[in-house]
This record gives structure tokens, C-alpha cells and sequence, in this order.
């Protein structure tokens, strides 16, 4: 069974008759949108797709400082006021 990552969801046969009716009925919750009762995609609004974005860069830069402290022993000290 697939899992459901929304409190709100509509089949796409309801959203085909009035897309703005779901929207308006979610507020900023995402909506799973059910194709067979199954999760065929989620609608977020712009917001929430930012912040989702953001997190997901956030953690590709955790990953690229975890990588880099694990080379830490190899880095070169250096003095930014010795000319």
C-alpha cells in the first residue's frame, strides 16, 4: 500500500470539476491528489514548494560540510593577514 503524505486528498475526478474548490478547501495543506486510490501527485502551494526546496539545498550543503570535515586532517593552515 502506498503511504499518503497529505491531510487532504481528492481524486482526480473531483479536481477535474472544480480545481479551485480543492484549493480553497485545502487552505495551505498539500492535497494528494488519488488516481485508483492511489497517490498519483501531490499540489502544494508556491510557499511550501520554496521551503521544501530550500530544505533540500540546506541538506546538500550539511552533506558537502560533512565531506569536507572528513578531510579535515588533509587542509592546509593558512594566515590571511601574513602577506
Amino acid at each position: 500500500m502506498n503511504t499518503i503524505y497529505a491531510d487532504v486528498t481528492v481524486s482526480i475526478s473531483e479536481l477535474k470539476k472544480n480545481p479551485a474548490h480543492v484549493l480553497r478547501e485545502a487552505g495551505n495543506r498539500p492535497v494528494a491528489v488519488l488516481s485508483h486510490n492511489k497517490p498519483s501527485f501531490y499540489m502544494v502551494r508556491p510557499e511550501l514548494f520554496e521551503a521544501l526546496l530550500d530544505s533540500v539545498a540546506d541538506q546538500d550543503l550539511v552533506e558537502l560540510v560533512a565531506s569536507r570535515l572528513a578531510l579535515k586532517n588533509e587542509a592546509v593552515e593558512v594566515d590571511i593577514d601574513h602577506v
